[in-house]
This record gives C-alpha cells, sequence and structure tokens, in this order.
C-alpha cells in the first residue's frame, strides 16, 4: 500500500511539474496593443524621410569560413516619400494595391491548375515581342506610396549603379529597368543603361537560364523576356547576366541571369526593379545556391531598417514550419499550416482548407509582396467571430476597404486583446503580436482587424503578420522559422 501511495505521489509531481513548464512557455491568451504608439508611426509615415538612407551602405564581414555581404532592407516610404496628404488615404491605395497582388497570385495559381503555361498565353505587344556564399542586407518598409512592399539597395553593372529592387518571395525572375525605355515608369534612381556596363552580357536562346522562362522569344539569338503579374504589371526586355553589388564595389556577385527591362508598366513606382526570392532555378537564391536565406520586415510605417541575410543559419530560438512544395508550381513557398486559435481556443476549422491538392490548387504560401494576410472566406468567418467574441468591451465603428471588423480606440492609450496564434503540423505555435494584426487605418484612433477572406482556395500569410519577426528560409532542410524580435 505504501508503496502504491508514493507512486501516485510521485506521477502527481511529475503531472504537475509537466504542467508548470508547459504554462511556462504557452502564450498568452491576451496580447497587449499599444494604441498610442501605433498611432505615433501612422502619423510618422506622412513625415518627410532621412534623405541619408539613401546613403547607406551594406555591410561586409568576414570569418575564417565564409564572407559575409548585408543588404539593408527599408519600408517605401524609405524609397519616395510620401504622397498622401492623411494617413487614411495612403491606407485605402496601399490595400487597393494590395488586392491587385493577392489577386495575381491566384492568378499564377489558377493557370498552374488549369495546365495553361504562360508561354501559352499572348505576350504583351511590344516592340520587343514580335512574331518573328553569406550574405546580408538592410530592409525598408513600403506604405508611403501604397505598397505593402519591401526593399533593398543594391549596386547593379560595372561600374556599380546603386537602385532600389522589391523584394519578392512569390516571383523567381530578377529584373531591373534598362535604356533605352520604350516605356518605363518612375523609379528613385537613374535607368541603368547597360552599355555603359563592362559586366554586361546578353544570353542567347539556347542558355539553360533562357529555357528557364516561362514565356521568352528571340531576337538575333538573344533571349527576350516577359513576365507579367497578372495585375497588369509586367516588364518585357532582354535576358543578360550582370553582376550584384552587395557592398559597393568590394563585393559581387557575378553572372547573375536578370531581366533588363525596356518596357515595363505596373506597380512598381519607386523601385528600379525586383529581386526575386522564389523556389524556382531562376531565383536569385537558386542562382547563387545557398541553402539559407532570412529577413526581417520593419514596421510598415517606419522609416528604420533591417536586414535580408543569404547563409548563416535559422536561430535557435525559432518557431519552425516545414516547406511544404507543390510539384505544380516551384516559385511558392507553402506553409505546413494546420490550424489557428484565438485566445488559446484552438478554431473549429478543418485541417484541409489549408492544404495543396493534388492538381496544385489550394494550400497556404508566405508571401513578401502581399500586405494582409488572406484565409478561404469559411475559416475567416470563423476566426473573425471568435476574435469579436473575446473584444465585446472595445467600441466597435465602421469596416474600411477589405477590413470589415474594426474599432475606435482613440480614447485609449492601450488595450488588451486575444492573442491570435498560427499552429503547425509539429506541434509548434506562432502567437502574433497584436500590432500585427489590429492595426491604424487612419491617425484618429480607428483599427481594424488585419486579415481578409478570399473566395479563392489559396491562402496567403501577409507581411503584415510577419513585421517585427526574421523569417528564415532553411531550404536544405525545407524549414520555415519564425523569430520575434531578431531584426
Amino acid at each position: 500500500m505504501a508503496t502504491s501511495t508514493s507512486s501516485i505521489f510521485f506521477f502527481v509531481l511529475l503531472f504537475t511539474s509537466v504542467l508548470s513548464r508547459t504554462s511556462l512557455y504557452s502564450p498568452s491568451r491576451t496580447t497587449n496593443l499599444d494604441v498610442s504608439f501605433s498611432i505615433k508611426n501612422a502619423l510618422n509615415a506622412l513625415t518627410p524621410v532621412d534623405s541619408s538612407l539613401k546613403s547607406e551602405e551594406n555591410k561586409v564581414s568576414s570569418s575564417s569560413s565564409f564572407l559575409s555581404l548585408s543588404l539593408h532592407l527599408h519600408s517605401r516610404r524609405a524609397v519616395g516619400g510620401n504622397l498622401h496628404e492623411s494617413y487614411s488615404s495612403l491606407m485605402l491605395a496601399r490595400l487597393e494595391r494590395d488586392s491587385a497582388r493577392a489577386k495575381s497570385l491566384q492568378k499564377r495559381v489558377d493557370l498552374t491548375v488549369h495546365d495553361i503555361r504562360r508561354a501559352d498565353l499572348k505576350p504583351v505587344e511590344t516592340e520587343f515581342f514580335q512574331a518573328d556564399q553569406e550574405i546580408d542586407g538592410p530592409i525598408i518598409s513600403g506604405t508611403s506610396q501604397g505598397s505593402g512592399e519591401y526593399f533593398s539597395r543594391i549596386g547593379i553593372g560595372h561600374p556599380v549603379k546603386q537602385v532600389y529592387v522589391v523584394l519578392d518571395t512569390g516571383s523567381d525572375v530578377s529584373w531591373i529597368q534598362c535604356a533605352p525605355c520604350a516605356d518605363c515608369y518612375q523609379q528613385a534612381d537613374p535607368i541603368f543603361d547597360p552599355n555603359l556596363s563592362k559586366t554586361y552580357s546578353s544570353l542567347s536562346c539556347e542558355t539553360s537560364q533562357c529555357k528557364s522562362l516561362d514565356v521568352s522569344q528571340c531576337r538575333n539569338d538573344t533571349c527576350l523576356y516577359e513576365v507579367s503579374y497578372g495585375d497588369g504589371s509586367y516588364t518585357v526586355g532582354d535576358f543578360c547576366t550582370e553582376s550584384i553589388t552587395f557592398s559597393g564595389a568590394s563585393s559581387s556577385v557575378e553572372n547573375v541571369a536578370i531581366g533588363c527591362g525596356h518596357n515595363n508598366e505596373g506597380l512598381f513606382v519607386g523601385a528600379a526593379g525586383l529581386l526575386g526570392l522564389g523556389g524556382g532555378s531562376l531565383s536569385f537564391p537558386s542562382q547563387i545556391k545557398t541553402s539559407h536565406f532570412s529577413y526581417c520586415l520593419v514596421d510598415r510605417d517606419s522609416d528604420s531598417t533591417s536586414t535580408l541575410e543569404f547563409g548563416g543559419a535559422t536561430p535557435p530560438n525559432a518557431v519552425t514550419a516545414s516547406i511544404i512544395r507543390n510539384s505544380k508550381l516551384d516559385t511558392f513557398y507553402y506553409l505546413d499550416l494546420t490550424g489557428l486559435s484565438v485566445a488559446g481556443n484552438l478554431l473549429p476549422v478543418s485541417q484541409e482548407a489549408f492544404k495543396v491538392s493534388d492538381n496544385g490548387d489550394g494550400g497556404v504560401i508566405i508571401d513578401s509582396g502581399t500586405a494582409v494576410t488572406r484565409l478561404q472566406t469559411s475559416v475567416y468567418n470563423t476566426l473573425r467571430d471568435e476574435f469579436v467574441k473575446g473584444t465585446r468591451h472595445l467600441k466597435s465603428t465602421n469596416g474600411v476597404a477589405l477590413f470589415d471588423t474594426c474599432y475606435d480606440l482613440k480614447a485609449m492609450e492601450s488595450v488588451e486583446v486575444p492573442t491570435v496564434s498560427l499552429h503547425f503540423s509539429n506541434g509548434k505555435e506562432l502567437p502574433l503580436p497584436a500590432k500585427n494584426y489590429l492595426i491604424p487605418v487612419d491617425s484618429n484612433g480607428t483599427f481594424c482587424f488585419a486579415f481578409a477572406p478570399t473566395s479563392s482556395s489559396l491562402s496567403i500569410i501577409g507581411n503584415v503578420q510577419q513585421q517585427g519577426t526574421r523569417v528564415s528560409f532553411d531550404l536544405k532542410n525545407s524549414l520555415i522559422g519564425f523569430s520575434s524580435n531578431q531584426c
């Protein structure tokens, strides 16, 4: 009897210890939102940007085993300044642009599902398409011109010309605007002239790089490319190799295949082009053969910087999730998301809503270019309704644009709101900071729940939910890591 009693006592102690450790590391059921700080940031987005940002150089460091190159990562407001008189108009423009971005990603999936290649589509009609190692650098947020994109400053060619490029995990082909321009949009820096670069080299039609393009044509045995983004944006020009520099003229990557766009149109205002970070063979990570890269997206209303890094390793404290590969579409990074919770309560949502089907449809991707997270309508409704239950103490107000759940917080300094968490198949949980899902839409204290429904099967984890978190892509082990406050 004594032995039985002592055994029971031992297991009670063990169970209590496990509970104690679990509670120590479990996310809180509520999260504090600093209302006054968020409004201050919103007002900051309307102020002039420090011009010294453009002169910042990426850093290089080295050890006995590797060379490290550092790219600064910036918000759009540091690229082109502010074109809006109010934060409300800035946000509406940004959401309109974001809707176009989300639709373009879905269109890419739709083409794949229906087995339609981009090469089967009618090309953009321009004069160019006729029937005949370890690197890290800074990131800038892009709110001020109505964009949810982020930018890095790199050097192109030799002699080096510094330009801003959009960072895009949803694209493979990197490109910049080039002279002569048949049609070029306004950018912050002079248009790159390939005739003045000693390292520029056109690619022939028989090269593997040219054959890897979704859409290409030949002209005088040189490779022409086209990339369209489904929202009316496109770039057309010569496919070439160039050197890309990450710290003045001292550290560069040679012979990177990029597009030299002579006809470009769409939502790229401010940046000279795009750095493709997708999973395909033409993406920048694939071309430099890195097994790891990461970024940390600064606050969307900030003029501060963080870094984009190639090489290294995922921080040991990261919440990790498996990267799911879509055999029909290798560009996107799909997350092994299995559920969502609000205030510690797992939502009654089928895991099927997050899975990629055999024909390549559905799934959940993580995207640096989309701002607001999109969820299938039924999933979103369940998430929103549970969040509303936990915010009955807050004053509700009318919806704004794609946001249907908004609050009037102008009389409050801070508020407690239910914690929203992502859950993955390995049992790990990623709690989001309150400022990543309850965001200001004006400078008068109106905050909205920053998720949106989509009628499409594709769900997207956007950059609003990623900000302030280092997102690591371990390509060798097919893992994505999330490390809070690692910017």
